[in-house]
């Protein structure tokens, strides 16, 4: 018994020091990389405070040279073979500071560690593969939760960015100038998307491969119709303040019957969550009746075999049930 409390207390001490390490990384990473957008911006939009910004610039250059230069620049170079192009739009698409060998190995470097923390805890092959499974899949699902969470805000902003982009070229600005206007004025994530957008067109690609790129980073179908009518605007020309109104006509209609058909899914949803919790609940209440209930879940492998069978029926059937009131419009 004292053996699995000093396990426990020491499986605590190692989830918040991978957090609090996760929390200083993250902050170092976004200090560099705001230091850098505003460096870069001040090169090339202003002239003015150019000495202070050169400076600020060098302090951030100094820094990210300094972490470049160690440790993680080796371990990315040495592992580059685990490469995936598809982590990479992910993590882009997530707006994580890491590299996808980083992600990669660090998923399957928390497997290992919960497969050994779950043999040591439970005594059991069976927990430590269980613990290990939950670290493999847990990333992957945290990833695009984060990825939908963006996505998410990212499409409740882009109407209001096609309303001031519209407003100012009517008032006589140029595309490139009314997307920096609308970086300074709308809030993240959109400011960062769009604010990427103009990084890449001032370092080299073209405007037409920066709006392609925002729109496989955020996976959104009115994005690709404003995307696509810009994009044959600039190649036929054409009234652009036209186009943009024209295009936000449709965004609007597409949201009214998306909204509509929201609505009549609701109970839909309401009865798939109801369906996945109500077993999960009937457990825990028999669990709290009588605890020997679940006895044989300790020692069979049967019954350890059927409770997992059951936890991954239910979980498939909450993804049909929602995947019949997912409506693409």
């Amino acid at each position: 018994m004292e053996q699995r409390t000093v396990l426990l207390v020491l499986l605590a001490i190692l989830i918040v020091s991978t957090m609090g390490l996760y929390l200083i990384v993250k902050w170092i990473s976004r200090y560099l990389g705001l230091s850098k957008e505003k460096e870069r911006v001040s090169r090339f939009v202003t002239s003015s405070d150019s000495s202070q910004t050169a400076e600020t610039g060098k302090k951030a250059d100094r820094l990210e040279n300094l972490l470049n230069s160690g440790f993680r620049e080796k371990l990315n170079k040495s592992l580059a073979r685990i490469s995936s192009e598809k982590t990479r739009q992910k993590l882009s698409s997530a707006y994580w500071p890491i590299t996808d060998t980083e992600f990669i190995l660090s998923r399957y470097v928390g497997t290992i560690l919960a497969f050994i923390l779950g043999l040591f805890i439970t005594g059991s092959i069976l927990g430590g593969l269980f613990l290990a499974t939950l670290a493999l899949m847990l990333p992957p699902i945290i990833l695009d939760l984060a990825i939908s969470n963006r996505q998410r805000k990212f499409s409740n902003q882009l109407l209001d960015v096609l309303i001031l982009i519209k407003g100012a070229v009517q008032a006589g600005y140029g595309l490139m100038q009314a997307l920096d206007l609308a970086v300074n004025e709308i809030q993240a994530p959109a400011s960062e998307e769009f604010s990427r957008v103009i990084r890449e067109v001032r370092l080299g690609l073209t405007l037409e491969n920066a709006l392609t790129n925002l729109s496989k980073r955020m996976d959104n179908d009115d994005l690709y119709i404003v995307v696509t009518a810009i994009i044959i605007n600039t190649q036929v020309g054409g009234n652009l303040s036209v186009v943009l109104e024209s295009t936000i006509s449709t965004i609007r209609s597409r949201m009214q019957i998306m909204a509509e058909i929201r609505s009549l899914t609701s109970y839909s949803r309401l009865v798939a969550n109801i369906l996945t919790l109500t077993p999960i609940f009937a457990a825990i209440g028999l669990y709290v009746i009588s605890r020997d209930y679940f006895e044989p879940v300790k020692t069979s492998l049967i019954a350890q075999i059927g409770l997992g069978m059951a936890l991954l029926m239910v979980l498939i059937g909450n993804l049909w049930l929602r995947r019949m009131t997912d409506i693409k419009v």
